[in-house]
């Protein structure tokens, strides 16, 4: 559904001013605290995974029971991006030795 980050990209927008960042950064960017409120306020999503993606900076997925999905990267000042988001997330684990 082409609205959900589009009204997830105007709330961050909202956020940005309190944040300094750099002008094409102003609409998805704020702080983290705040972005994982917003996601689990309006959209119901949590944390399922997570990993260093360069030196300092930490990729999240916050997914809902019901599919929806965000990706953030967090800086280590703190503010926190989101990079995609979208629907029909699913839980893929990997059953030692099977390939997925």
């Amino acid at each position: 559904m082409i609205l959900r980050p589009i009204a997830l990209f105007a709330a961050l927008g909202a956020m940005a001013a309190l944040v300094p960042s750099s002008a094409s950064a102003q609409t998805s960017c704020g702080p983290r605290e705040q972005l994982v409120k917003l996601l689990a306020d309006q959209y119901k999503e949590d944390p399922v995974g997570m990993g260093l993606a360069q030196p300092g900076q930490v990729l999240e997925v916050f997914a809902s029971s019901s599919g929806s999905w965000t990706m953030v990267i967090t800086l280590p000042d703190g503010k926190a991006c989101m990079i995609a988001a979208g629907d029909n997330w699913e839980m893929v684990t990997k059953i030692k030795g099977n390939p997925v």
